[in-house]
């Protein structure tokens, strides 16, 4: 019995439901491979005409008048919208504006003050260093204490690791949701349970997840959340990002960064704070509407081409990436450093091997564009919408001959 020959990288993009997003993207045509859409998107041809407009109509005619117009409610409203495509959330639970590190001290905060008697925060050694750093600064800050869950950096943590680390000590559980090194996919819904079983709270961070894999805060009964928007979400180099709290955290909880955005008369410049009903009480300072634009676009595509389908393309990039790897990187000794399963992983894989350093620093100069990760680990980041099947294939062709030639 033959077995059918294995698709070509033409014929994937052939049969490929969202290949014509593809050319909505600027420099999506060129020849460049670019292996860095989980650390930044490319941008949309049509933010071009957006941002000039608004420089010209709404920000250049209606001056000052936009905050009534729109500007004001934009970070709701935008956050709406987002929450409703991407993230599983209803109304009123999500925000736009300031930065993922701003956002994740503001929740934190936020979570170890509504569990007074608790001193613990739980994290994994593996997790995104900034929620690391974060997460010790508010320790410090509030004389709690950091418990680590130690686990496989080709992993993450499993719901028996979350079980034997947590208990009536644990005010707060902060977890990533797809590894930013391996790319592992965790069972948020499980591990939710598990955290919020122990009296604890849950801060998600969804920044290798939000616009490649779906979510779904609201039914998880996730109780909080933070991502960037400038990774598969395409918001440009330092757009803002958004915060989740479940509505049933909305009034209990209080943010340490009172600003004048967030108060309940924000133009009554009173004597004193009082926070505004609902999710606007967790913005701060003026929000950065041009940051947003880009994101306005994204979301209406990610909200037509659909999250179900941005999936399972994502998934069979990722597959197709971790095949290639296995026929020209393999025999050079590359180790597949991300979970095997397709099902168990983000939108990218982590290729590990004694030289990528030095490779991606020559893959660079060759229009290559992968990012690094100690230890030894090319990462291999791949957006649904903008990249096709003969790029992965190119890309990773060029990987193997920098290889070849470094270790000659």
């Amino acid at each position: 019995m033959t077995t059918a020959p294995r698709p070509t990288a033409a014929d994937l993009d052939a049969r490929d439901p969202l290949a014509a997003h593809r050319d909505r993207f600027v420099g999506a045509e060129s020849s460049l491979a670019y292996f860095d859409g989980n650390s930044l998107g490319r941008p949309l041809k049509a933010t071009g005409a957006r941002l000039a407009e608004f420089v010209e109509h709404e920000w250049g005619e209606r001056l000052i008048r936009g905050w009534d117009e729109r500007w004001y409610d934009l970070p709701l409203t935008l956050g709406d919208r987002l929450g409703r495509v991407a993230l599983g959330a209803s109304a009123g639970q999500v925000a736009i504006g300031d930065s993922t590190t701003v956002l994740l001290y503001k929740l934190m905060r936020s979570a170890v003050a509504a569990r007074p008697g608790r001193s613990e925060i739980v994290l994994d050694r593996d997790q995104f260093p900034t929620d690391r750093y974060v997460a010790a600064g508010v320790a410090e800050e509030c004389g709690l204490t950091l418990r680590w869950i130690e686990v496989d950096p080709a992993g993450g943590v499993s719901p028996e690791q979350l079980s034997e680390a947590i208990g009536p000590r644990t005010a707060l559980v902060v977890l990533n949701h797809v590894a930013y090194r391996s790319a592992f996919l965790a069972d948020a819904a499980a591990l939710t349970r598990v955290a919020q079983d122990a009296g604890a709270l849950v801060l998600w961070d969804l920044c290798h997840s939000a616009g490649v894999v779906p979510v779904e805060l609201d039914r998880w009964g996730v109780d909080l959340a933070v991502g960037c928007t400038y990774k598969y979400l395409n918001g440009g180099p330092g757009s803002p990002a958004f915060l989740y709290v479940a509505e049933r955290h909305l009034a209990e909880l209080t943010q340490p960064i009172q600003g004048w955005m967030g108060a309940e008369d924000p133009f009554l410049m009173g004597p004193s704070y009082v926070p505004a009903a609902g999710i606007r009480r967790f913005l701060s300072g003026t929000p950065a509407i041009l940051g947003m634009l880009a994101l306005e676009d994204m979301v209406d595509l990610v909200e037509e081409a659909g999250m179900a389908e941005i999936r399972a393309k994502s998934m069979a990039l990722t597959e197709h990436a971790a095949e290639v790897s296995a026929e020209l990187l393999a025999p050079l000794g590359v180790v597949l450093g991300s979970p095997v399963d397709a099902e168990r992983r983000g939108g990218h894989i982590t290729l590990n091997h004694p030289l990528m350093r030095e490779a991606t620093a020559a893959l660079w100069a060759q229009d290559v564009i992968p990012d690094y990760r100690d230890p030894n680990g090319l990462r291999i980041g791949l957006s649904p919408l903008s990249t096709s099947y003969a790029e992965v294939r190119a890309g990773l062709e060029s990987v193997r001959d920098v290889l070849e030639g470094l270790a000659t």
